[in-house]
């Protein structure tokens, strides 16, 4: 259980909603069933690093993450359809004040057990992979490349879905494939890596490397492929600012490897429970993602 005593009082690390079943909570996100089969997804303030849930959450990230997703998902339809129904279910309702601006209602679907990434630059643990080996989860590339350096061309890079508090695991195409089927395989590394290209094209333009990303399908009953979960938010993908972006060293970022940094800074062995963050990362982090919305979208949160 987490200690969320020396929460900010302005943060929503939980919803609480006794008129409705909840199904489950992940590492940001609350989901609840609704009349009719659809689900209601409130997006809290709760942060993760390194697949642990910190104890600090961010205020008002939840509503940014929320709203970016929206507006991706709404600029992507037509690459492939999506699960939102109502992208703001509580606008102007009483006593619901605390969800508004972080809740959808979506259609319900059958999540994929893997999980779609896309590299546009070398960094991270790609780059640890590569000095060590001259790949990318086991993808042969160049030998000259420099740390944060854009790639070739974007590879499709599936990993596992771990259990909360387990880590994600790099895996091949070929396992993708074993797993999923060969032809949902292809149509997942299609669809990821026309979104990747056509947002990192639109951010690009708006002074934002997406230097990666993370997508989730799923399946509806009648067999249509849809994406789900979120779409091209700071938790889910590496913002860089394209203003001072230079290969050969990592890189400011608009996401949360602030905070990443920070916890690496302190020697944290990446195992539950995770420390406290002081309020000057909290502040600043708020601060990143902000921009990183006011930028993709012209509007900013909370």
């Amino acid at each position: 259980m987490t200690d969320v005593a020396n929460a900010p009082s302005d943060a929503l690390f939980e919803s609480h909603e006794p008129d409705l079943e909840l199904l489950g909570r992940g590492k940001a996100r609350d989901i609840y069933r609704l009349d009719g089969g659809d689900l209601l997804i409130v997006t809290s303030d709760r942060i993760s690093a390194f697949d642990v849930i910190l104890p600090t959450p961010i205020p008002g990230k939840g509503v940014v993450l929320n709203e970016v997703s929206n507006f991706w998902f709404e600029a992507t339809r037509h690459l492939i359809a999506n699960h939102i129904v109502d992208p703001d279910p509580f606008a102007g309702v009483a006593g619901k004040e605390h969800l508004r601006g972080r809740s959808v209602v979506v259609r319900r679907a059958r999540s994929l057990a893997i999980e779609a990434i896309v590299r546009g630059y070398i960094t991270g643990s790609g780059w640890a992979e590569y000095k060590g080996r001259g790949t990318v989860c086991g993808i042969g590339l160049p030998a000259d490349l420099e740390e944060s350096q854009q790639l070739p061309e974007p590879l499709f890079t599936p990993s596992t879905k771990a259990e909360q508090g387990a880590h994600d695991e790099n895996i091949s195409f070929a396992q993708a494939a074993d797993i999923v089927g060969r032809e949902t395989a292809e149509a997942v590394r299609d669809a990821s890596l026309s979104l990747y290209t056509y947002a990192a094209a639109y951010a690009r333009e708006r002074g934002i490397i997406i230097a990666d990303t993370k997508f989730e399908f799923g399946y509806l009953d009648d067999g249509s492929l849809i994406l789900i979960d979120e779409a091209l938010t700071p938790d889910s993908s590496r913002f860089w600012p394209l203003d001072g972006f230079a290969p050969g060293r990592s890189q400011p970022s608009f996401d949360k490897q602030y905070v990443r940094d920070y916890l690496e800074s302190l020697g944290w062995d990446k195992q539950p429970p995770a420390p406290e963050l002081p309020e000057d990362v909290v502040r600043r982090t708020a601060e990143k993602y902000r921009e990183a919305q006011r930028r993709l979208t012209g509007q900013e949160g909370v």
